[in-house]
């Protein structure tokens, strides 16, 4: 699935980097949940991490293959001959 902006994503490996303001060496760890805030090509992404107050506290460049988009509504499954039934 493509990636875009205002996705929610999470990261699939730890890392260490600093905080967005204070500069204080912090760690994102496995799992850690973002917002897509930018598409840079080739497979790069500006990621925003931010608490449960809205305030960032890392932006990171991030590769596709360091995230996980989160899916909050179910998608209609479709094979090429229409809907998959349940039988």
């Amino acid at each position: 699935m493509q990636i875009k902006e205002l996705d929610i994503v999470v990261l699939t490996e730890t890392r260490i980097t600093k905080h967005f303001e204070t500069g204080e060496v912090i760690l994102l760890q496995q799992g850690q949940v973002g917002t897509v805030v930018m598409e840079l090509g080739n497979n790069m992404f500006e990621v925003e991490f931010a608490g449960r107050d809205g305030i960032p506290y890392a932006m990171e460049t991030l590769a596709l293959q360091q995230l996980i988009v989160l899916h909050q509504q179910p998608f209609v499954a479709q094979n090429e001959t229409g809907l998959f039934e349940i039988a």
